[in-house]
């Protein structure tokens, strides 16, 4: 593992070595043995299913996770944007409980928040530029991306920054080497992105997973 740092505002942000795949399943595994009721907030998008496909061959007990997500497209579960979908599709069978986002729902804290980061900084569905209902407290919102990514022109529901932060514990899992130097001027003191105030802000520790 990576030395940890304190930011300014004294988040602890470490970055992890190595920061691939596989240490993420470990991050994960470790998380799911602890003993007792756990709370497990996944991100949406490609890299968790290669990370529970590593996980399927491991022995391990879900029946005390819960899983939550921290964002979905409002689309049903069948729909192939879904993320629900996908991460119950891979999970579903092993007793884990699921938790489904409701909007204005209020939230009780996660252990470990995975966090992925989009390519203009923006975490769970919190974007720069958005429309989103604010509620107080930790809770879940409606937002909708100023403009729609073509790629998922769909509204959202997202955990809002006091769910997210409520976590005992963030990681951030990016590739590419143009999401690590936007980490690198969040880091630096640019709060332009929505991912700023995750490593910068008040808030849990955040350990960075970051592979090319």
């Amino acid at each position: 593992m990576g030395e940890a740092g304190m930011t300014e505002h004294g988040v602890r942000v470490r970055w992890a070595e190595p920061g691939d795949a596989a240490a993420v399943a470990d991050r994960i595994e470790a998380e799911v043995r602890k003993p007792g009721a756990k709370r497990i907030a996944f991100t949406g998008g490609a890299t968790p299913l290669k990370v529970l496909a590593l996980l399927s061959g491991r022995d391990l007990d879900w029946t005390g996770v819960t899983i939550g997500l921290t964002d979905d497209r409002r689309v049903h579960d069948d729909h192939p944007a879904s993320n629900f979908g996908k991460i119950h599709a891979a999970l579903g069978q092993t007793g884990a409980r699921f938790e489904r986002l409701e909007e204005g729902a209020r939230v009780e804290p996660f252990d470990l928040v995975w966090l992925g980061m989009g390519e203009d900084g923006h975490v769970a569905s919190i974007f720069p530029h958005m429309q989103a209902l604010v509620r107080p407290g930790p809770t879940v919102i409606a937002t909708t991306p100023i403009p729609l990514p073509p790629e998922a022109p769909f509204d959202r529901l997202t955990l809002n920054r006091k769910a997210l932060k409520a976590a005992g514990e963030i990681i951030l899992v990016v590739t590419g080497a143009s999401k690590k130097a936007l980490i690198e001027r969040a880091l630096a003191g640019c709060d332009d992105y929505p991912v700023s105030d995750f490593l910068r802000g008040d808030g849990p520790p955040v350990t960075i997973y970051w592979s090319e």
